[in-house]
């Protein structure tokens, strides 16, 4: 199949769901036969699979959709272009606070060993502008909402929304197995991992991060240092190595933007030095607009 009759096929399956009640929650036009009338244009398909996805309730689907979806998906993200964190540039190195003596090789014998300081392991920390979803590295962190199924506004520009795109159905299915044995909504500050499934990465790290109603305070700092902490922790359980964090709560959670840095770069650092050997070796700042990247510079550079 070609990328024009995948699309068309994912499209044409997911109007025939609910007795195409996506279809008319999106205004699409009635055709015959109880179908939709879909444009002939790229974008078009595009944005319409993208909110039948972003719209689609977290329940099974056909071996045979999801194959196809991820073929159409591989090839989507590798046109988007996949950045690859062994080509970036490291800003600041971290080296673990715990020094210990080594035993190496004499030079001179192969039987003598020479004892040898080893000042800790060294952790690096890049700064990258950019959409995380086309990041190559072990893990990305998604900024979720307490309900953690992804975003469900058709189109919609946050980081959930875009993950979850990327990544096909399956990531919401994943999360609404580890929810439903939760029994609860997710709390602010801890961290789930699911597989990325098609996104170039292999993990996603969600943690929510806190709301800010008037003023962030105390409680509130709290809680997104704990975002990060948390997700280092979880990376380090399952043996990461490299972790992009996203700039967690500083969109709709309105968290202030140089506030919210500061305890993003603070919290790494300081992680990072506790833990000197931990498998987690490579963080990502990742930033989207200017302004981050500025505040982030201004902190690591």
């Amino acid at each position: 199949m070609t990328q024009a009759e995948r699309r068309l096929y994912l499209i044409t399956e997911l109007l025939k769901e609910d007795k195409g009640s996506a279809g008319f929650n999106l205004g699409l036009v009635p055709g015959n036969e109880g179908g939709f009338v879909i444009p002939d244009d790229e974008k078009s398909q595009r944005d319409i699979l993208r909110a039948l996805m972003n719209i689609r309730g977290p329940y099974s689907i056909s071996e045979d959709f999801l194959r196809i979806q991820d073929e159409y998906l591989q090839q989507v993200n590798k046109e988007r272009g996949i950045t690859d964190i062994e080509d970036l540039e490291c800003v600041k190195e971290i080296v673990g606070a715990s020094p210990t003596m080594t035993q190496v090789a004499s030079p001179s014998t192969t039987k003598d060993v020479i004892p040898v300081l080893d000042t800790g392991i060294s952790k690096k920390l890049y700064l990258w502008q950019g959409d995380i979803t086309t990041l190559k590295v072990d893990a990305i962190v998604n900024a979720a909402n307490s309900a953690l199924l992804g975003c469900f506004a058709p189109l919609h520009i946050c980081i959930d929304n875009c993950i979850h795109t990327y990544a096909g159905i399956q990531l919401r299915l994943a999360c609404n197995e580890l929810m439903q044995k939760q029994g609860h909504e997710e709390e602010n500050g801890l961290c789930k991992i699911t597989p990325a499934f098609n996104l170039p990465s292999r993990y996603v790290l969600h943690t929510v991060g806190p709301i800010i109603y008037t003023s962030a305070g105390p409680r509130e700092k709290f809680l997104l240092a704990n975002c990060y902490k948390n997700c280092l922790e979880t990376a380090a359980q399952n043996q990461l190595e490299s972790v992009a964090f996203c700039c967690i709560s500083t969109g709709v959670f309105r968290f202030p933007q140089d506030l919210a840095a500061q305890i993003a770069v603070a919290t790494v650092e300081k992680w990072l030095s506790e833990n000197p050997d931990s498998s987690v070796k490579k963080i990502v700042f990742n930033v989207f607009g200017n302004k981050d990247l500025e505040i982030y510079q201004g902190l690591l550079l």
